[in-house]
């Protein structure tokens, strides 16, 4: 098997609500938007972030093992090249709507912060250090 991911998909309680927290408030253009379905947003090369209700998902897929109150165990990273990026767009997801924490200094040598979108889901914005931040940022012209 090769080794890439082509999509992450993220089961919704509310299509509507997430079409206006990601395209409205986020300020995102989905590339396939079909009403009560899903919708889908292009996020990197030949990658794409899916948006599904979450009952078709479950007819799809199955239910969830956990569905209790908590942080998800997963998160999704959006990286900057800057701390004020960072603080860039913690701001714009929190003028969206969105509970914030952070931005800190981490441990391991970066500044990130945390924001949940309405379903729960965690994105880290994160500014990595070192060869981690140059692999995955691309080059600025």
């Amino acid at each position: 098997m090769e080794q890439r991911i082509s999509f992450v998909t993220l089961a919704v309680r509310d299509l509507d609500r997430s079409r206006s927290f990601y395209v409205d408030g986020l300020g995102w253009s989905p590339e396939l938007d079909v009403r009560g379905e899903v919708l889908m947003f292009a996020v990197g090369h030949r990658l794409v972030l899916s948006l599904w209700d979450r009952g078709a998902f479950e007819a799809e897929v199955g239910a969830p093992a956990v569905d209790a109150p908590g942080v998800v165990p997963l998160t999704l990273s959006h990286n900057v090249a800057t701390p004020a990026e960072v603080r860039a767009v913690l701001s714009l997801a929190a003028a969206s709507g969105a509970p914030v924490t952070g931005p800190l200094e981490r441990d391991w040598g970066g500044f990130s912060g945390y924001f949940a979108d309405p379903d729960g889901f965690r994105w880290e914005i994160a500014m990595n250090p070192g060869d981690t931040g140059a692999f995955v940022l691309a080059p600025r012209v």
